[in-house]
C-alpha cells in the first residue's frame, strides 16, 4: 500500500498515512491535533521516494548494488548509523597491538589518487 506524507500547519507536524488507493481521501485530519482545516499533502515529499516504492522481487535482483539498495531500504536510520560507525570504527581506533620485530604500520594518504 502507498503511504502518503502530509503536513499540518496547526501543529506544524508532518505525518504519513499508509492506506490503500480506494480509501484514500486529500483531506484526512491530522494525526496529532485532529484538525482538519489546515492539513496539505506534501507531493514533493512522495515524488522523491517515488523510486524507492517499487521494490524489485528476488528474481529481478541482477547486481550486488540491487540487493544492498533493497536491504537498505528496509533498514532503519538507527541500523544504518550503527553500521556506518561499526564499519568506520577502525580509522579512528588505531591499534594498540605491538607489530613484530622489523614491521611498520602504513599510513594512509591524505590526498585521493586520481585516475586517468
Amino acid at each position: 500500500m502507498p503511504a502518503y506524507t502530509f503536513f499540518c500547519e496547526a501543529c506544524n507536524k508532518k505525518y504519513e498515512v499508509v492506506c490503500s488507493i480506494k480509501d484514500y481521501h486529500d483531506k484526512l485530519p491530522c494525526e496529532f491535533c485532529e484538525s482538519n482545516v489546515s492539513v496539505h499533502r506534501m507531493y514533493t515529499e512522495d515524488a522523491a521516494t517515488l523510486s524507492s516504492s517499487v521494490k524489485k522481487s528476488d528474481s529481478e535482483l541482477k547486481t550486488v548494488g540491487d540487493l544492498a539498495k533493497r536491504n537498505t531500504d528496509r533498514m532503519s536510520n538507527d541500523e544504518k548509523q550503527y553500521l556506518k560507525t561499526k564499519h568506520n570504527e577502525y580509522k579512528e581506533n588505531k591499534p594498540d597491538a605491538p607489530l613484530p620485530k622489523g614491521m611498520s604500520r602504513m599510513t594512509r594518504q591524505k590526498t585521493k589518487t586520481k585516475w586517468v
